[in-house]
């Protein structure tokens, strides 16, 4: 398995500052070439976002540096995956959550984050950072912990409503904002000529999943070179469409 991996990410038309971060990471491992890519959102809404999005991120940058070559002499499995991601998520929640009571202030992240070796990929996701596969559409894997998505699921709103209500940025759920925390973990078999794509959501709100696959689905995502400017071109129509959240895109494209 191989990977091109690109991302791009602008602080849009609005905010003073980029609260989100990211990372993606390649490396070769004794099971072949594995990738880590996340992205996380700091909390528009609330004080020093940025703090809690970098600080998480540097943490699992620091695990996949560190940590995952000690893990990979024993093997890989779901169970192990998910308890190491959990602790790190369970451990940054409380730094994040004691930082921000010791300054009198609140702030939080989302993290959506996936591991991609060359038989199968792990993700984890609090909040509505989205992970997709685009394979011959794009496939959203993540489920948001929103209230308006908990509506739709329940069957209180249809699609449609979900995707224009104004309260879809209400979360709950994210990493810092509150004591208790519970990621969600999903598993799959890597495909190869796929690309992963990983979102905060001010990427998501105003292009649709045909602009998304079209742009950034495996036919046209060809080469890097390709791949960050059709990643650009994208944020640059979200800007244009008024979107004004910070805006980040992450994709692994597998071959």
């Amino acid at each position: 398995m191989e990977y091109i991996v690109s991302a791009s990410t602008d602080k849009g038309i609005k905010k003073d500052t980029n609260q989100d971060s990211l990372a993606i990471k390649v490396a070769d491992t004794s099971i072949g070439k594995i990738a880590l890519v996340l992205v996380c959102d700091g909390m528009g809404g609330l004080q020093q976002g940025e703090v809690a999005s970098t600080s998480l991120t540097r943490t699992f940058v620091d695990w996949f540096d560190n940590r995952l070559p000690v893990i990979l002499q024993s093997g890989l499995s779901d169970i192990v995956i998910k308890n190491e991601w959990n602790n790190i998520i369970q451990n940054e929640n409380k730094k994040i959550f004691d930082y921000g009571n010791s300054q009198g202030i609140h702030l939080g992240t989302t993290i959506v984050a996936g591991l991609f070796t060359p038989d199968r990929y792990y993700i984890v996701n609090v909040g509505d950072s989205r992970a997709y596969e685009l394979y011959d559409s794009a496939m959203v894997i993540t489920e948001d912990q929103t209230l308006v998505e908990s509506e739709f699921r329940r069957g209180l709103i249809t699609r449609e409503q979900a995707d224009i209500d104004p309260r879809r940025s209400v979360l709950l759920q994210c990493v810092g904002a509150n004591k208790n925390v519970i990621p969600q973990m999903y598993y799959g078999t890597t495909k190869v000529n796929v690309v992963y794509m990983f979102c905060s959501d001010g990427f998501r709100h105003v292009i649709t999943p045909e602009e998304i696959y079209g742009y950034l689905g495996p036919a046209a995502s060809v080469s890097k070179e390709v791949m960050d400017k059709n990643g650009t071109l994208l944020i640059e129509i979200n800007k244009s469409r008024k979107e004004e959240d910070n805006i980040t895109v992450c994709m692994v494209r597998t071959y």
